[in-house]
């Protein structure tokens, strides 16, 4: 829409009404492609001014589609011809410019996103995109035009529900899952922008079809492989994390090593960036480290000692102890059935094992203190420990359950210094006050360990504990002495 005589266009708007009219007169004039480049760029430009955007007219619009129907016209007949791919390198600039031109044109502009919708520039653009997907070339140009058809298409979509339905009725599944899949690392984070756009709850239900569940794990694989980008991992964390059953039936999917990929965003999420997940989800990973724990007695064993299924088994731990640290969902996973008396069973195994035979499960002690221990399993036991704090934690009929399955002498057990287990001790000190907070059996057990010998008095001291007769009572009390945490 042009500006009105009430508010005429300043110098820039002058300038661009002039542009406009040189290229719709090279279009009458079926001027060579190469001639409209210069005129294109400089439009571009302009349209980084918001005045500028305000007052595009329609027609101009039009002229850019006529412009990016020839090219793909040339390319759709040329591209199988290797003789004609080397004279292909000046059109794929100019579509560049194009793309680079609408891509500007749409920024903050309701109107011009609505006017090339209706002109059917999203269409033409889709597939643009798809023959340059069919091109069998390394020019450079060809990645810049690729890079800037989805810009324009994220910058279309933004803000824009009817752009973002013409897009997904258009790219998805198929052209989502060629770009994913694509080796430049620009055209994948680009995708994952239209993607991200584009995503409601509607269609996160359709990307949980068993046709699409492709496109959930190549976003995965675009997060991992590329840490810095932001459009995959905003997908994940506001889009995947929030849809439990989307989870389910791509983690079926997965295989061990992507779980456990897929594990360490999640860690990562919920204790360094304090991300809530729900009740579905908490449950779910429950279910998965209750049904895969004892893979980890497999690290028993050298030959095993990168055993993928043991190692989902350790992230899981590492997410629940994540999970069960925030408020958010700790009383759900404290009334988790099996759970405690999982993580308790677990860790007699794992302390079985270590006792069985010198493995990664074997107490240790360097003498200087400075060996550093490589090997998966690290930590195992003292994550254990720490879910079963976190799990007592103010919850009486859980203190009581550890008491009934014996699981207080084997934590007193694993208080000595360990390097295979880094804070052993102190996350031992933290479940042994959690057990024993206001609940006075689990007191008593501990003092009769003491005085009968069963648990040694340095320990307790340690722990900033001690034992003291009262009335013909053996009392379990603070000694006043804070463990070093």
């Amino acid at each position: 829409m042009m500006a009105s005589a009430e508010t005429p266009p300043g110098p820039a708007g002058k300038e661009l009404c002039a542009l406009a009219a040189r290229l719709r007169s090279l279009e009458e004039q079926a001027a060579s492609l190469s001639g409209y480049l210069a005129t294109v760029k400089q439009i571009t430009g302009l349209f980084r001014d918001p005045a500028c955007r305000k007052i595009a007219a329609e027609s101009l619009f039009q002229d850019i589609l006529q412009i990016m129907r020839r090219i793909s016209h040339e390319i759709d007949v040329t591209y199988n011809d290797p003789d004609t791919l080397k004279h292909i390198d000046s059109l794929l600039l100019l579509l560049s410019e194009c793309f680079r031109c609408l891509r500007n044109a749409c920024v903050q502009c309701a109107n011009n996103q609505n006017v090339m919708r209706n002109l059917n520039l999203i269409d033409a653009s889709v597939h643009l995109i798809q023959l340059l997907q069919k091109l069998e070339t390394d020019l450079e140009s060809l990645l810049t035009a690729f890079r800037c058809s989805l810009q324009f298409l994220g910058n279309i979509a933004t803000g824009n529900r009817d752009s973002q339905h013409r897009i997904w009725k258009l790219a998805f599944p198929s052209l989502f899952l060629n770009c994913l899949n694509h080796q430049d690392e620009k055209i994948i984070a680009y995708c994952c922008m239209v993607l991200f756009t584009c995503l409601n709850p509607e269609r996160m239900k359709e990307l949980q079809e068993e046709n699409n569940l492709n496109i959930v794990r190549a976003v995965l694989q675009a997060s991992r492989k590329y840490p810095e980008s932001e459009w995959a991992f905003l997908i994940v964390t506001n889009h995947l994390l929030k849809c439990p059953e989307l989870v389910k039936a791509m983690y079926a999917k997965l295989s061990n090593q992507e779980r456990t990929w897929f594990l360490e965003l999640l860690q990562s999420e919920t204790g360094e960036n304090n991300t809530v997940i729900c009740e579905e989800m908490a449950k779910f990973l429950v279910n998965s480290f209750k049904e895969k724990c004892q893979a980890v007695l497999k690290l028993a064993s050298a030959a095993d000692d990168d055993d993928k299924e043991a190692l989902v088994t350790i992230r899981l731990l590492d997410v629940l102890c994540e999970i069960t640290s925030d408020s958010g969902q700790l009383e759900c996973l404290q009334a988790c059935p099996d759970l405690l008396e999982v993580a308790v069973k677990t860790l007699q195994l794992t302390h079985l094992a270590g006792k069985q035979s010198t493995n990664i499960f074997t107490v240790t002690h360097s003498a200087t203190g400075q060996e550093q221990i490589s090997h998966p399993a690290v930590g195992f036991k003292s994550h254990l420990i720490r879910l079963i704090g976190n799990l007592c934690y103010r919850n009486k009929t859980n203190q009581d359950k550890v008491y009934e399955l014996d699981g207080i002498p084997l934590i007193l057990d694993n208080c000595s210094i360990d390097d295979n287990n880094p804070f052993v001790s102190q996350w031992a000190v933290y479940a042994i006050r959690n057990l024993t907070e206001q609940n006075e059996r689990n007191q008593e057990l501990i003092a009769q360990m003491e005085d009968q010998g069963l648990a040694d008095n340095s320990v307790l001291e340690n722990m900033g504990l001690q034992v003291k007769k009262q009335d013909q009572k053996l009392i379990l009390r603070s000694s006043g002495k804070m463990p070093n945490l």
